[in-house]
């Protein structure tokens, strides 16, 4: 006869009991970071704003020429190329959205790693970075992210390099590798981390 311990499903943890004082208190304090993640949905509704503002002066420079040299010099490009203006507006437009998905995966990673669950799982929009992140993870995707950017940066840097000094362009390429190499030593970190959990077990 099964007793009622051995009729439990292995999936049931024992009931913990609750945090009292000071324990209670710290935990709760993760809650602190709520108003943080708050303020970066804002600050992606701004990026939204930005994208309109970019694409609405993206559109004119198809047609009317005073918006060509206005753009052109706004964006300090020697040559008034459509071309080469186009180009880098929509590199522009890139760096907008791919700014965003850093904030996305901050504001959603962040809090599902430090603040408590969003209980996504089985929904059909969850994304699928999210079912197995944590603190390292996120800051390798977030390194990763950063280079995205600082390429983006960096080639549009190139496609105006006239107007660019040697010096301006030695450093922003110095930076771009500066921030490979940290993501590379992120990665390795982690993996290394991740070999000495499983070896531990």
């Amino acid at each position: 006869m099964q007793t009622p311990s051995s009729e439990r499903s292995p999936r049931e943890a024992p009931a913990s009991p609750p945090l009292r004082g000071l324990p209670a208190l710290i935990f709760a304090s993760r809650w602190l970071q709520l108003p943080l993640y708050l303020g970066l949905i804002v600050a992606q509704a701004v990026y939204v704003v930005l994208f309109i503002q970019e694409l609405s002066h993206l559109v004119p420079v198809l047609w009317d020429p005073n918006a060509l040299d206005n753009t052109a010099t706004s964006l300090g490009v020697v040559a008034r190329s459509k071309e080469i203006v186009v180009m880098l507006m929509v590199l522009s437009l890139i760096d907008v959205v791919m700014i965003s998905n850093l904030l996305i995966m901050v504001i959603i990673g962040g809090y599902e790693t430090f603040v408590s669950r969003l209980d996504l799982d089985g929904h059909p929009d969850q994304p699928e970075w999210l079912s197995h992140v944590n603190a390292n993870i996120l800051k390798v995707k977030l390194a990763t992210a950063i280079i995205g950017i600082s390429s983006i940066h960096l080639l549009k840097s190139f496609i105006s390099a006239e107007a660019l000094s040697d010096k301006t362009l030695l450093w922003q390429t110095l930076i771009h590798l500066a921030f490979i190499i940290s993501a590379l030593s992120i990665a390795w970190i982690d993996r290394m981390l991740s070999k000495a959990s499983e070896s531990g077990h």
